[in-house]
């Protein structure tokens, strides 16, 4: 299992309708198999996600948010990691809003 307690990913992309902007950081929490994070954005007020990290270092997140205009949206996500050669992770996701139009995107993290 690939450990993510204290590392910090930044979004290299992510889907037009997503709320994700390249600015922000995710600093990620684990205990055992569980990973936490809290984030905010110029889209997003305050958010925070919650993971199940399996033995391949995949990730099964759910997420919620306010953003900018005040509205809390909510949603899922599954990220597949990729070791890069200098020993970074980056982290490919496919997520789908669980409130407003349910439309699915992708995303790509990587580690700082």
């Amino acid at each position: 299992m690939i450990n993510y307690d204290g590392k910090t990913f930044i979004p290299l992309s992510n889907s037009e309708n997503g709320e994700v902007d390249l600015g922000m950081q995710f600093h990620y929490k684990q205990s055992g198999n569980l990973l936490t994070s809290e984030y905010v954005g110029a889209n997003i007020r305050s958010g925070h996600l919650i993971a199940l990290v399996d033995g391949n270092g995949c990730l099964d997140m759910r997420y919620h948010q306010v953003n900018d205009r005040g509205e809390i949206t909510t949603g899922i996500c599954k990220s597949t990691p990729e070791i890069k050669p200098d020993g970074k992770i980056r982290l490919y996701e496919k997520w789908q809003w669980t409130s407003g139009d349910l439309s699915e995107g992708n995303s790509i993290l990587e580690e700082l």
